[in-house]
Order: C-alpha cells, then sequence, then structure tokens
C-alpha cells in the first residue's frame, strides 16, 4: 500500500477523480463527504470493485467537531493519514459585490477556508516527525479565481481562494521541517457540476473557446497532478503553486 489518503469533498467532481485515482495507485482512500452518502458510496465501491480499499465518512468539515472524528475515524479503520487532499469547498449563486451579504460570506469563509485550516491541523498532527510522525504530503484546492479575481459575480469565492494561496505558502514553510511537503492546485475550466452552482450552466460552452488550449479540463486531468504532488516523485516540491487551466 501506498499510504492513507483523505479525500475531503470527495463525493463528485474532482474530489471524486482523485479518490478513485489515488485507489487505483495504492492509497488506502478516505471518501469525505456532507450531504450525499449515495455518491460517495459509489466512488468508494468502484474503488474497491477495482481491488483498492476506501471507506465513505460523512463529516462537515467546517466544523471542528466532525473534523476530529473524520480523522479518529480514519485513524481507526484505515491507520493514520499520510496524504490529505484539502479539495471540500462550495460557491454561492454570481451576483455584484452591492447584493453581497454576510451571512453567505461567512459561510463561504468557513467551507473554503477554516475547513482547509482544520484539516491541515489534523493532518500535521498525525505527519509531523516532531510528533512522532512518519511524515506525509498536503495538497490544498485553491482556484483560477484566486489570479483572476472573480469580478462581475465571484468575488467572495476567489477571495477565499486567495487567502488559500497564502495559507498554503505559510504553512508549507511551517511544516517543511516536520517532514510534510504543502502545495495547491488551481484548476480553472474543469468540467464538473460547480458551474451549475453558480447559476450558470452554459459556462464552460461560453469559455472553453477561449483557454488557450482550446478547451475545459476534466476532473481526471486535475486528478493527475494532485497525485503526482502527493507521490515520492514530488519529494523536492513543497511551497508549490501549479495551475491547471489550459494556459489561461
Amino acid at each position: 500500500m501506498t499510504g492513507v489518503l483523505i479525500v475531503t469533498g470527495g463525493s463528485r467532481g474532482i474530489g471524486a477523480a482523485t479518490a478513485k485515482l489515488g485507489g487505483a495507485r495504492g492509497y488506502k482512500v478516505a471518501v469525505n463527504y456532507n450531504r450525499n452518502p449515495a455518491h460517495a458510496e459509489a466512488v468508494v465501491n468502484e474503488i474497491e470493485k477495482a481491488g483498492g480499499r476506501a471507506i465513505a465518512v460523512q463529516a462537515d468539515v467546517s466544523r471542528e467537531d466532525d473534523v476530529v472524528r473524520l480523522f479518529e475515524t480514519v485513524d481507526r479503520e484505515l491507520g493514520p493519514v499520510t496524504a490529505l487532499f484539502n479539495n471540500a469547498g462550495i460557491v454561492h449563486l454570481m451576483k455584484p459585490i452591492t447584493e453581497v451579504v454576510a451571512s453567505e460570506l461567512d459561510e463561504m469563509w468557513r467551507v473554503n477556508i477554516t475547513s482547509q485550516f482544520l484539516c491541515a491541523r489534523e493532518a500535521a498532527k498525525r505527519m509531523s516527525t516532531k510528533l512522532g510522525g512518519k511524515g506525509g504530503a498536503i495538497v490544498n484546492m485553491s482556484s483560477a479565481a484566486a489570479r483572476l479575481g472573480g469580478a462581475n459575480g465571484s468575488l467572495s469565492y476567489a477571495a477565499s481562494k486567495g487567502a488559500i494561496d497564502t495559507f498554503t505558502t505559510g504553512l508549507a514553510l511551517e511544516l517543511a521541517p516536520q517532514g510534510i511537503r504543502v502545495t495547491a492546485v488551481r484548476p480553472g475550466l474543469i468540467e464538473t457540476t460547480i458551474h451549475d452552482d453558480m447559476g450558470d450552466k452554459e459556462r464552460l460552452a461560453k469559455l472553453g473557446p477561449t483557454v488557450p488550449l482550446g478547451r475545459t479540463g476534466k476532473p481526471e486531468e486535475v486528478a493527475e497532478v494532485v497525485l503526482f504532488l502527493l507521490s515520492p516523485q514530488a519529494s523536492y516540491v513543497t511551497n508549490t503553486i501549479i495551475d491547471i487551466g489550459g494556459g489561461r
């Protein structure tokens, strides 16, 4: 076995693709989900049918108690985490700054920022060589929106991902002496349902042709980069954010 991989928000999209690829690469995989057990179990079943080991664990990773329970469940059923993909996140319906409300901002910060802090904390407790661990790797989910700004509808999402870019840099520097590598990925226009959640079902079709490579990306293409960053092949890579946007 390669180790134990936790994928937060692992029931769909990029998270599901990463969980499946991780299982195929030899990880024991914890597929975290919040509200859709059927999708999470489908990912688990696919991993196990291919000969891998996986479990689905419900947890709202924006809540501290749930995060602690998630990691304790993985400890008990799979063993201590060695690889974390901090993937869980949300978007809101697109709206201009004049219509933003505080309650939506609070939710965005909790799910997209606080969750990554809490999961990284629990992972570091288990991975840190200073605390008796064997080291490990963390990949955070950022977004091209952190670079592009999210103007005209996605400011809060873009700001939350900008925070993750800063978090990744600081966390990498803090944990490097403890045997933990920290990186992030910034996907661009990827074929997932997140665009439907933003209220623009035609977004990919409209923007895909503007990408220098001439198309949108697939979740599996992001998963390949995430698995590389988590792997021993990236043993000298930390404090790095990789854009996966076809040149956009």
